[in-house]
């Protein structure tokens, strides 16, 4: 699998849970504000680290860490995720995939063979919106669609959706939108952009919303989700 980093200890990304985090290479989406730009555009300038050195590292690290989080990039696209996800649930780990959810035949079929303890899919935008704000004109979001499904209908793990609120790509009235498609959701978090130097497309990246506006964004979609919170924001 390409592997291209580890975050030893996280205390934020395993909601309950002390994890470490592994960062895999390459994604379909070219959103304008991916803070991992590197990972996906050209993943092989990253210094890989191996399998071996992972599982050596989690097997040094039991009784310590409870979770592995799976982020990257986008995992699905790493064919060796099942087998690898299967290795770190030997050493007695639970798992964490976090999923721009455009592979949907990956994420049910690891929900079918019970290899996730928790799910986190990037709801980047409304249908309407999402080719526009995942850099891919033109976007098929019926993919999108089945993984919102599979994860709402499911009850098997816990869940989350995000969306990251950018201005230039995101307002306030589309969050209802967003809300009915994922009426019956058990949580949404919506997460403010952070302004860098090192997102793909700073141009389309009109900077960051107050958390004030966040809220009403928030509220919106409180109207079809469960739980809906405003996160990482002061």
């Amino acid at each position: 699998m390409l592997l291209c980093g580890l975050q030893k200890t996280t205390l934020l990304d395993f909601p309950g849970h002390v994890a470490c985090t592994v960062f895999t290479g390459g994604c379909q989406f070219r959103c304008p504000y991916c803070q991992n730009g590197e990972l996906v555009l050209n993943p092989a300038a990253y210094a890989t680290i191996t399998e071996e050195e992972v599982f050596s590292f989690l097997k040094k690290r039991k009784g310590i860490l409870e979770g592995v989080c799976i982020t990257g990039g986008e995992p699905t696209l790493q064919p060796e995720l099942p087998a690898f996800i299967r290795k770190v649930k030997e050493l007695g780990y639970l798992v964490k995939l976090d999923t721009n959810g455009y592979r949907p035949e990956v994420l049910g079929s690891l929900l079918e063979e019970g290899l996730l303890d928790y799910a986190a899919m990037d709801v980047k935008a409304s249908k309407e919106k999402y080719a526009r704000t995942v850099g891919l004109p033109g976007l098929d979001v019926s993919n999108l669609e089945q993984s919102v499904s599979l994860l709402i209908s499911q009850d098997k793990i816990p869940y989350e959706f995000r969306t990251t609120v950018v201005k230039g790509l995101h307002d306030v009235e589309e969050f209802e939108k967003i809300g009915k498609w994922l009426s019956g959701a058990k949580a949404l978090y919506l997460q403010g952009y952070q302004e860098s130097g090192n997102v793909l497309n700073p141009a389309l990246c009109e900077g960051s919303f107050e958390k004030s506006e966040l809220e009403c964004m928030a509220e919106k979609a409180r109207k079809y989700i469960a739980r809906v919170e405003v996160r990482g924001v002061e």
